[in-house]
């Protein structure tokens, strides 16, 4: 076979997702038909927005800006909760005031977190790096995640898998978890709610029922238990059952690349390129089904 040969048949393959888009896809599978999340801007409302035109066609996704019931335009993601984008196929636009009472009233089912630190308690930390008063590092702060982990039924945490972000108590609570684990959170008066799971590229954990510590449930395709230890900075408890997550499927990565616009560098000769000439080829219908 000739070099020529060689790289058309290496362009066939299969791309591989980044570990950002395992993150991604694992995270959009745990959201269910018919529930409410509040999202934020970037990999949460990419993951929303999957899940809305894959399983949950039903979700209604929630921004802090106060646009309700969102419908994406593929290639033409938000950069902010405040732009004319986010406020696409919206069934209602209302004042971010309105979008925090009813997180307080309880309507909201999930809303997900990104972490610069996470600890055994699902606490979470975007605030500053070292001690507060002289961090070696200051981060952008809680926007309102404060408010998405205090108030949301549940809360999801994805971040990346590294030592320094999995540590065994974080320097500064931004977004409170389970606190000191038990019954610690309900104590301080958040009596619902808290991290259901904490999304990796390596593995999805939960949090154990009593003592609030977070917990080894699935692993991502190709990861061992040994190599998620090793990215943790504290001990990890493990579920008597630990599966494997299945791999990113063919579909969910296409989809993925309409949503996110990267379908323009997709080298497969197979698989379309952004139609240039219609700003929203891949509109879903109203019930979240790609056209």
């Amino acid at each position: 076979m000739t070099a020529a040969n060689d790289q058309v048949a290496n362009d066939a393959q299969p791309l591989r997702p980044s570990p950002s888009e395992v993150m991604t896809v694992a995270a959009s599978r745990i959201l269910e038909d018919h529930k409410v999340i509040f999202a934020g801007i970037g990999q949460p409302l990419v993951a929303a927005a999957l899940a809305r035109r894959r399983q949950a066609p039903n979700l209604t996704v929630v921004l802090e800006g106060g646009m309700i019931g969102i419908d994406l335009m593929p290639g033409e993601l938000p950069d902010s909760t405040n732009e004319m984008r986010a406020a696409v196929g919206a069934e209602m636009v209302t004042s971010a005031t309105d979008i925090f009472l009813l997180a307080q009233r309880g309507f909201f089912d999930y809303g997900f977190l990104g972490a610069a630190q996470v600890d055994m308690y699902g606490n979470v930390n975007t605030s500053v790096i070292g001690h507060h008063d002289r961090p070696s590092t200051r981060l952008p702060g809680p926007g309102g995640g404060n408010d998405i982990a205090s108030l949301c039924n549940q809360t999801v945490i994805v971040t990346n898998h590294e030592l320094r972000r999995f540590v065994e108590k974080v320097d500064f609570v931004t977004s409170p978890g389970y606190l000191t684990g038990g019954d610690s959170r309900r104590s301080a008066g958040l009596r619902h709610g808290g991290p259901s799971w904490v999304v990796t590229d390596l593995a999805c954990m939960d949090f154990d029922e009593e003592t609030r510590r977070m917990r080894v449930r699935h692993l991502q395709p190709g990861v061992t238990l040994a190599q998620v230890r090793a990215a943790t900075g504290f001990e990890l408890l493990v579920a008597d059952e630990v599966t494997t997550l299945e791999p990113v499927t063919e579909g969910e990565l296409s989809v993925l690349h309409r949503l996110t616009g990267d379908l323009v560098a997709d080298p497969r000769p197979d698989v379309p390129t952004k139609n240039v000439a219609d700003p929203r080829p891949d509109v879903s219908t109203k019930n979240g089904a790609l056209r």
